[in-house]
């Protein structure tokens, strides 16, 4: 009996974190000032700003959120109170910091919203860039897969810098996936990929790692079972050789891509053939060819 009573005290008394936790879900959070609406948080009240030009924002929780895949929602109105543009999601938000900006070089500002329609997936996150001159317009989307930068080029021009995750022939997780860098300028109009433009300023974005040659002997061994360690070999060739093709430097994607062992430089040819083919049919052609011939 005494060692019963003592078990169950010596339960009381350990710590919390001792224990079993359940995993938490991390949420946005939204501040006081902020301008946004997040799905399952409360305090989520409807908010009006006005812009420019008689233009107004409105955003907030949907109207009947039990009749709505999405449960926050912001729209842009005109000064006769009629609705030009609208964007749905589980979360939306204002983004005051890049509104205001000129990204077509027109010398109006835009509006800018972040948009989430994947439940809080850092997958399905976006940025809206709306244009009100000389009629209200989109001027473009882009994913927030990766992280995202906007800047000032030395023209005093908008430039986005955008991390994207590419192909590759073999499984990584989710943490060691492969990205590589791109940019893009708003001309003539048109969100345009100046990447190779700024592939010679060295910039630490641009995937330029190294690999040891004892690093590329264990090439060898991947897609095989025990081998999680070469994880971060195969995600820095796939990025390295991918920012060669973004770059437009096909040669040394090309070399990189022989720097695999013959069996394993088919599936990763494959695996760029189904990747790029939309974007860079050039490369892909090259690699058709050399698909065909025998290794």
């Amino acid at each position: 009996m005494y060692r019963l009573s003592f078990l169950f005290v010596l339960a009381l008394l350990v710590p919390p974190l001792a224990r079993t936790q359940e995993p938490k879900i991390v949420r946005p959070q939204k501040s006081d000032s902020e301008i946004a609406c997040y799905a399952g948080q409360e305090g989520n009240t409807p908010h009006k700003k006005k812009l420019w030009d008689g233009y107004e924002i409105s955003l907030g929780p949907v109207a009947h959120p039990e009749e709505s895949e999405f449960q926050c929602t912001a729209a842009i109105y005109n000064k006769a109170g009629k609705v030009v543009f609208r964007t749905n999601g589980f979360n939306v938000v204002f983004d005051e910091d890049l509104t205001g900006e000129d990204f077509d070089g027109d010398g109006k500002p835009e509006v800018v919203f972040r948009t989430d329609t994947g439940g809080g997936n850092h997958c399905c996150w976006g940025y809206i860039v709306y244009s009100l001159w000389s009629r209200p317009h989109k001027l473009f989307e882009m994913p927030m897969e990766g992280k995202v930068d906007f800047e000032k080029g030395k023209d005093g021009r908008m430039v986005m810098w955008e991390r994207v995750s590419v192909p590759g022939g073999f499984f990584t997780s989710m943490a060691g996936r492969p990205f590589a860098e791109k940019v893009f300028r708003m001309l003539e109009g048109k969100l345009t990929d100046v990447t190779a433009d700024f592939c010679g300023t060295n910039d630490p974005r641009f995937e330029r790692g190294d690999l040891t040659p004892e690093d590329l002997k264990k090439l060898a061994h991947a897609g095989e079972q025990g081998q999680d360690d070469l994880e971060n070999i195969i995600s820095t060739l796939e990025s390295r050789t991918a920012q060669h093709v973004f770059c437009g430097e096909y040669n040394e994607a090309l070399n990189d891509l022989n720097l695999w062992p013959a069996g394993k430089r088919e599936i990763e040819m494959k695996s760029l053939v189904n990747g790029f083919s939309q974007e860079y049919p050039e490369f892909v052609a090259k690699l058709r060819e050399l698909l065909k011939k025998p290794e």
